[in-house]
């Protein structure tokens, strides 16, 4: 009987052993917590990947809108400076449609003022042929020109009132003419002005037009690269999230597989117990016959507590830094990339709020940011800056003085001195920037003009 119970408490137990570490089940799952764990890393790999490009595509992305409203400026300046072209094309005409009634109006004088220099000619003639009047004759033979004679002979008071109406009438269409003429040499002189500034501003809208279309180039680029990192990441780690989903289901089910097996090992080992407890018991019982009624004692051991203890941190205040001042020469940074130029832009505040500014309309703003007033915003112009303040020789020139360009014109372009032979401006070619006078382009134009506010 001791042997039989001995045998099954072995058998029982071999059972239960091989069924609780059956090889296939612990290879099975161990290989697939590999994999999981291997897909895991290569995942966190992804999301660091995924994690560096969101913030380089956060970056690219505020790059893409001050890129986007960079292009809505140039829009918007092509739009102003094309709307200038336009009216000025229109000046233009106008201006040479004058100048040419003037000039017509102009010969139609001359051709009367001939006629009426033949007839004084002739009633002196017949005057001297007749024995007229010496002093009359006088006047017309000391005379120097025409118009001098003219004013002379209003001068003798023994004129016949005949001759002196002619002379009167005469006298006016001189001044008309002078007048005329001298309109003329005005609108003349304004409509090379007009002229000069036109071909500036073509050369402006189409540099504008390049820069606008290379600006628009490079931004449909990014945005399409930035599609492509994103769709790629995303593809990636989905790939990725599958596999290890189906991982986790393989690992789900087998671990289920396995339980089952160790709930049907732990019941055949109960059934296999109570048997053994039976043949147990048996015993027990005989040899309580054989024995005397001997106490038992039992004893009872004290477990040991323990009390937890409590910590505590501080947290020590930080504090910002003051912000700083800005001054003159480098109020006007903030525009740098974030501007357009426009002729006769910056005198709104709607140009200002989106940055359209021509040379003269930029020094006033600046200056009108430290406290400076430089006069009428809606006046201001080149002509009126270099009489702003005191001229200085170019020797003596420091930041903050203006300094003056021959562009299209005398005085064409302005500018703010920063030092180290730079100078910041609205160009017409890059909007408010910082320029290099000491070589190149603008050097060649520097005429020497720096006025001190």
């Amino acid at each position: 009987m001791k042997k039989k119970m001995l045998l099954l408490n072995t058998t029982v137990l071999l059972g239960l052993g091989g069924v609780l570490s059956t090889p296939a089940y612990a290879s099975t799952i161990q290989d697939m917590e590999s994999q999981k764990s291997q897909i895991q890393n290569q995942r966190q790999d992804v999301q660091s990947n995924i994690k560096a490009a969101s913030n380089e595509l956060t970056r690219l992305q505020a790059e893409q809108d001050q890129m986007k409203a960079q292009l809505e400026r140039l829009t918007l300046a092509e739009e102003e400076n094309n709307k200038k072209a336009q009216k000025t094309e229109a000046d233009i005409k106008e201006t040479s449609k004058q100048v040419d009634q003037l000039e017509k109006e102009i010969k139609l004088l001359q051709e009367k003022l001939e006629k009426r220099n033949d007839i004084l000619k002739d009633r002196a003639r017949s005057m001297q042929e007749s024995g007229g009047n010496v002093e009359y004759l006088q006047v017309l033979l000391g005379s120097s020109s025409f118009g001098d004679f003219v004013d002379r002979a209003l001068a003798v008071s023994t004129i016949v009132d005949a001759d002196r109406g002619i002379l009167k009438e005469t006298k006016n269409m001189q001044d008309e003419l002078k007048t005329k003429q001298a309109d003329v040499k005005s609108k003349l002189a304004s409509l090379e002005d007009m002229k000069a500034e036109l071909d500036e501003m073509t050369v402006q809208l189409a540099a504008q037009k390049k820069q606008k279309d290379a600006l628009a180039k490079e931004l449909k680029d990014k945005e399409a690269k930035n599609e492509e990192l994103k769709a790629s990441l995303q593809s990636k780690d989905s790939s990725l999230a599958n596999e290890q989903s189906t991982l986790e289901q393989n690992i789900k089910d087998q671990k289920a597989a396995e339980e089952a097996a160790r709930k049907a090992a732990e019941q055949a080992a109960k059934e296999a117990a109570k048997e053994a407890a039976k043949e147990a018991a048996k015993k027990a019982a005989e040899q309580a016959q054989k024995a005397a009624a001997e106490p038992a004692e039992k004893a009872d051991s004290p477990s040991p507590k323990a009390a937890p203890k409590a910590s505590s941190n501080d947290v020590a205040p930080t504090s910002a830094p003051a912000p700083k001042a800005s001054n003159v020469v480098t109020v006007g940074n903030r525009w740098i990339g974030n501007s357009a130029y426009v002729f006769g832009g910056g005198r709104s505040q709607s140009d200002i709020n989106h940055g359209l500014f021509d040379c003269s309309s930029f020094v006033h703003w600046a200056y009108s940011q430290v406290g400076v007033n430089l006069g009428p915003l809606g006046s201001v112009s080149t002509e009126t800056l270099k009489h702003a303040g005191t001229q200085v020789s170019s020797s003596q020139i420091q930041p903050g003085d203006l300094v003056f360009f021959d562009t299209y014109k005398k005085d064409g372009h302005v500018g703010i001195y920063v030092g180290g032979g730079k100078f910041i401006g609205a160009q017409s070619s890059t909007g408010v920037a910082i320029a290099n006078m000491s070589s190149g382009y603008w050097k060649q134009k520097f005429n020497g003009r720096v006025v001190r506010i």
